[in-house]
């Protein structure tokens, strides 16, 4: 049975009169990249601050590693790292912001340049040494996850880390992620609404839709979502009338299966773009 490290149960979150969270469910399991899936403005930022403790739950609760309240589910955050946003000193190297964020989470002194050290060689940044203003967008994206991944956090929280990127620094991210997955244990969460892209990414997604989850589904439910088969067969007429029949050669069959933004499209309405 799967083990819940993080759990939302009928969570709502209204600003005044505005109801941004409508009753969130929503279940993340030890050792997945779970892909929450909406458009801009669908409550995903708003779900990961209710995670994080960033803002007050209106109603419902949040559960993490089992707790749902007092020191314990605040001890139980400080097993989550999270990227939201990328603030860093533009004029300081990606180490000495590191150095700086280490100080700020408590790192001791004696262990800091060996973290540090550790995270840049993690996501592909060692020996760099020219200023943050001088990186590219994908480079200070690897730099925020270096910086969620000091003190080698459990859970991972990254919201919208491909936004803006070229092809090759989306690339990086999702393997990246699958790396802090795979050999390093953490369970992700990530954030995206770039559905083609997130589909290559994660195994189960929650999808959001007006401040609601309304539906979770895995990687293997989703390409098993209303199969089709394309066959190319050497005498297409003759297959038309006695494809039932013996006889016929099949040159290639091509395995075809709803994408996540035709079964997004198909949950939540509209079209693509």
């Amino acid at each position: 049975m799967s083990e819940a490290v993080i759990k939302l149960e009928n969570v709502n979150k209204t600003y005044g009169k505005n109801e941004v969270l409508k009753g969130v469910n929503m279940q993340v399991n030890k050792g997945d990249i779970y892909g929450l899936v909406g458009r801009n403005g669908a409550g995903k930022t708003t779900i990961f601050k209710m995670i994080l403790g960033l803002s007050e739950v209106s109603s419902g609760s949040v559960s993490i590693a089992g707790s749902t309240n007092g020191k314990e589910l605040q001890r139980n955050r400080g097993r989550i790292g999270f990227l939201v946003g990328c603030r860093f000193y533009q004029y300081m190297n990606a180490e000495k912001n590191l150095k700086y964020f280490a100080t700020v989470k408590g790192i001791p002194r004696k262990e800091r340049k060996q973290e540090i050290a550790r995270v840049l060689d993690v996501v592909g940044l060692s020996g760099v040494k020219k200023p943050v203003k001088a990186f590219s967008l994908g480079m200070q994206q690897r730099l925020g996850i270096a910086n969620a991944i000091l003190g080698n956090p459990e859970i991972l929280i990254l919201d919208e880390p491909t936004n803006g990127l070229d092809p090759q620094g989306i690339a990086d991210i999702r393997n990246l992620v699958k790396k802090l997955r795979d050999e390093y244990g953490m369970t992700v969460i990530v954030s995206s609404h770039i559905l083609g892209e997130l589909e290559h990414t994660a195994d189960r997604f929650g999808i959001v839709n007006e401040g609601l989850v309304v539906k979770e589904i895995s990687q293997q439910d989703l390409q098993e979502n209303q199969p089709a088969v394309e066959i190319a067969v050497e005498d297409v007429e003759k297959a038309k009338r006695v494809l039932e029949e013996n006889g016929i050669k099949v040159l290639r069959e091509v395995a075809e299966k709803s994408s996540l933004e035709d079964f997004y499209f198909r949950l939540v309405g509209g079209s693509k773009q």
